[in-house]
């Protein structure tokens, strides 16, 4: 190569405001010739894992930090050679470093976190396989200690030495990366078993029961006994969620009322929509309902509609309904919610909460998915709860807690008989909603709950 022009690529704000984020995996490794918008590494915020798209098209000359590692909104995260990335990209053939060339396109704009459409390159990338300590490649069995030094180059097939490759090293999802974060083992040496190229959970637990990784040492044990702690870094949704609750409970006066209602009619609704053939593909659950009934409920009482300004010192009443859901996920809670919610119908809620909640456990959840809630629904009846106290989600003036379905005796019609009853929670700001007008708010969505053929009357 001649001319060369380093360029370092700091790692950009995604879009959350967050000082930081953890890289999870490199899908690059010096020496790489990139494309522009290429994915390079993927990296976890507060939020949401963020597919990182490459700047620049050129040659990947140094990676400045390594899986795991907390790096700073600013901070330096990868340099390009952008002369390299236009004439001679080295390969290695028998030890020794050979040339190649590839086309890449320089002047096009790049998608810098990821979203919406970017461009795509039609030509693949050359990986350059590099030489491991002393120009000797690592063969298939390397040790995890030798891949430390180059995390992301595939592994070598050594079985024929005029024709040396790489291969592309598999995919993974968060919780089977977390997974293996915790075995210690790492992802480049785990082979894929299915007909794609994604690590499974199984196969990492495969890799583990064969290599019998040991679990992590305990700060202080006796020798061969289990561990007595566990210390586990504060990171990513664990860290922002703990943040958020703190400021919440700590900002905004809660006050939790509660109603026990009883929901029969509901839930012989759910089973009969269950049960219509047009409605197949269609999961219709007293989620939806629920949801529905707040959708409805707010318009009529629009103080647990609002935010709380302390800065401009005003209420900010919103015409809109942004409904968070509360899902749990393998990263922790997070609470993405549904734009426009009041302008759904029934069904089309209940499907918006399906794949808002498949995005979220699969950590697929865009940053801007997570923000602008106004307010929100949390399920703790699938865990079998019947009541809690729900914390607001900040910025929010109420959240409304779903108990379990309970069939057991109660009043109805003047005789007692079995019915399916819940117990609904209402969580409020007290600066923005008095008791009373989180009492009627309540009792609202009971009554939709109670009778859902009231909603035909509502607006």
């Amino acid at each position: 190569m001649t001319d060369s022009a380093i360029v370092d690529f700091r790692l950009p704000d995604l879009g959350e405001g967050l000082p930081e984020a953890e890289l999870v995996q490199w899908l690059v490794a010096e020496g790489d010739t990139v494309t522009l918008n290429q994915v390079i590494a993927e990296v976890e915020t507060a939020k949401a894992v963020v597919e990182l798209p490459s700047p620049h098209a050129g040659v990947i000359r140094a990676l400045h930090a390594a899986a795991g590692d907390i790096v700073p909104v600013g901070s330096v995260l990868v340099s390009f050679d952008l002369g390299g990335g236009v004439g001679e990209a080295p390969r290695v053939e028998g030890g020794a470093e050979v040339e190649e060339t590839t086309e890449v396109e320089e002047k096009a704009q790049p998608n810098l976190v990821g979203y919406g459409a970017a461009p795509r390159s039609t030509v693949r990338p050359q990986r350059r396989a590099r030489s491991v300590r002393g120009g000797v490649t690592a063969p298939a069995s390397a040790d995890a200690a030798v891949l430390v030094a180059a995390p992301h180059d595939a592994i070598m097939q050594v079985a024929d030495r005029a024709d040396e490759r790489v291969r592309e090293r598999p995919r993974s999802t968060p919780p089977v990366r977390k997974l293996a974060k915790d075995l210690g083992i790492d992802l480049a040496l785990v082979e894929a078993s299915g007909a794609g190229p994604v690590i499974t959970r199984s196969d990492v637990e495969d890799f583990a029961r064969r290599r019998e990784v040991p679990a992590p040492a305990p700060t202080a044990a006796v020798a061969g006994a289990a561990p007595r702690t566990t210390r586990t870094p504060i990171r990513g949704v664990r860290r922002m969620t703990a943040d958020a609750m703190v400021r919440s409970a700590f900002t905004a006066p809660h006050v939790t009322t509660f109603l026990t209602v009883d929901v029969t009619a509901t839930t012989e609704l759910v089973a009969s929509l269950r049960d219509d053939r047009m409605l197949e593909g269609h999961r219709i659950g007293i989620m939806a309902v629920a949801a529905k009934a707040v959708c409805l409920a707010l318009p009529r009482h629009p103080a647990l509609n609002s935010r709380w300004d302390a800065e401009a010192g005003e209420i900010v009443a919103h015409h809109y309904v942004n409904l968070g859901i509360a899902a749990a996920t393998g990263r922790g809670l997070v609470v993405p919610n549904i734009p426009d919610a009041e302008q759904m119908s029934l069904v089309e809620l209940a499907d918006a909460i399906g794949e808002l909640a498949a995005t979220a456990r699969a950590g697929k959840t865009a940053p801007s998915g997570m923000t602008g809630g106004t307010f929100s629904i949390t399920n703790v009846g699938v865990f079998g709860i019947d009541a809690g106290t729900p914390i607001l989600n900040p910025g929010e003036a109420g959240i409304l807690a779903l108990g379990a379905v309970r069939r057991q005796p109660w009043e109805h019609r003047g005789e007692v008989a079995l019915r399916d009853v819940m117990t609904l929670a209402l969580s409020f700001d007290h600066r923005l909603v008095d008791g009373e007008q989180g009492a009627r708010f309540l009792v609202a969505v009971a009554d939709v709950l109670r009778e859902p053929g009231r909603a035909m009357l509502l607006r």
